[in-house]
């Protein structure tokens, strides 16, 4: 197996080696490498202590040295130079207190977490799995390195990591491995919120955002995402759906592109539904409120998992409009994006029709026809230009001071109506019609 070592990593692996020392690519540029994809890092493993890769190379930065790992420098480029090692006690579930260098390469694999990431690699050697997994890449296969139960006692995130890995790669998990996360998932309340966020994103973002009814199945979510196992076991008797809320959410991650906003939205958009289920005489259910209270619930989670502000700005923003209804007329439509946002409002047609596919076939091609046409409505309104917010306006606040109108909220309230009768009708806003009819605006109400 050839593997094609960019120039700059193949100089850090020959310098090494002219120093006589052992030096491999390692880890996940090896597995991409393998599945034709193009890694985002090329990290290298070796023989040589920290002290003697610095020796080797002009420029050097001392990333995580009490962990043997130097950052070697090649024009402007960063290379991550580790010396093989074996990981003393971990205590944290998380890091090791300390480490012991080795001269084993196979010792050095053995510490890391999955076969698929346990292979290294040089062009004099070839490729060297002491683990299979480069079968367990045929068998697409998500397997520890020896015993699973040790591995996850070593680092609690990798029980995230496996099942992001699972969603990124579209593979299944080992028995044994699956087996440990259902023993250990409750670990995770060791990790901290900002990288149980990153894996949980990533696992969203993935091609198999499916995959975290698996995280459901082992016990991760229980731990991680509580309010989401409630879902799963919500039951919507309503001709409106044919899953439980958590299978509809599932449904709607699978029918909406990759995109970080619409991905996490999905994830949460029904996310009170548990909370707001009422049964009528009937034995329907009915789900009132639950954008609003979802919208608050979701902003208190992602705070809770260390969202960015603006992520989580958005996300709760579509959550509370998700279930927004209004005729498909130019009026309505842009009203709505005035409501919504100009930013938010294409991704929330993405995401009532994401919701559309997950419900049942009741009613379905109805909501497609009106979704389709808010669409068209929509871009017709960009197409002709129309106003949509105060700076689209054709007079600002400068413009009524000049006609004699004192600074202050008056202004602010006079432009705002402006704005209202503008979204009613475009052909109102030009300068001329607004300021000849100030006082109209003075007194009217919205």
């Amino acid at each position: 197996m050839k593997i094609n070592i960019p120039n700059n990593a193949k100089k850090v692996l020959d310098t090494i080696h002219e120093a006589g020392f052992e030096a491999y690519v390692v880890g996940g540029c090896v597995r991409d490498s393998i599945l034709g994809r193009n890694p985002e890092d090329w990290d290298i493993t070796t023989s040589a202590r920290p002290e003697q890769v610095k020796k080797l190379f002009k420029r050097t930065i001392d990333t995580g040295i009490a962990h043997g790992t130097v950052t070697v420098m090649i024009d402007k480029e960063g290379f991550e130079v580790t010396t093989y090692r074996i990981d003393g006690e971990y205590l944290d579930g998380r890091h090791p207190e300390n480490v012991i260098y080795t001269g084993s390469l196979k010792e050095d694999l053995e510490r890391r977490d999955f076969t698929i990431n346990a292979m290294a690699y040089n062009d004099e050697e070839g490729l060297v799995d002491e683990f299979d997994g480069l079968g367990d890449i045929k068998r697409k296969l998500i397997r520890c390195v020896g015993n699973a139960e040790k591995r996850f006692d070593e680092d609690a995130l990798r029980i995230m990591r496996a099942i992001r890995f699972s969603a990124q790669l579209g593979y299944d998990i080992d028995e044994d491995t699956k087996s440990a996360i259902e023993n250990k998932s409750k670990d995770l309340e060791k990790i901290s919120a900002e990288r149980i966020q990153t894996e949980l994103v990533k696992l969203l973002l993935s091609d198999h955002p499916e995959k975290i009814e698996d995280a459901y199945k082992m016990g991760i979510t229980k731990v991680i995402l509580p309010e989401f196992d409630k879902c799963m076991i919500t039951e919507q008797n309503n001709p409106h759906h044919k899953y439980t809320v958590g299978y509809h959410i599932i449904e709607t991650l699978k029918n909406i592109r990759s995109d970080r906003v619409l991905r996490i939205t999905m994830l949460f958009h029904d996310i009170a539904k548990p909370e707001k289920k009422v049964t009528d005489s009937s034995g329907l259910d009915h789900f009132k409120g639950h954008p609003e209270l979802g919208s608050q619930m979701t902003k208190k989670i992602m705070k809770r998992l260390k969202f960015d502000r603006n992520t989580m700005d958005r996300v709760c923003n579509l959550i509370l409009y998700h279930d927004y209804r209004f005729d498909a007329t130019p009026k309505n439509v842009r009203k709505a994006i005035y409501k919504v946002g100009e930013a938010d409002f294409p991704y929330l047609i993405e995401v009532k029709r994401a919701d559309t596919c997950g419900q049942s076939d009741f009613g379905k091609e109805e909501k497609f026809a009106w979704i389709d046409e808010i669409e068209k409505v929509y871009h017709q309104i960009l197409e002709d230009k129309n106003c949509l917010s105060l700076k689209q306006l054709a007079v600002n606040g400068k413009d009524l001071m000049e006609e004699g109108i004192e600074p202050g909220q008056r202004i602010g309230e006079i432009l705002k109506r402006m704005l209202m009768d503008v979204l009613e009708y475009p052909e109102h806003n030009t300068k001329t019609f607004l300021i000849e009819n100030i006082s109209k605006f003075e007194g009217k109400e919205f």
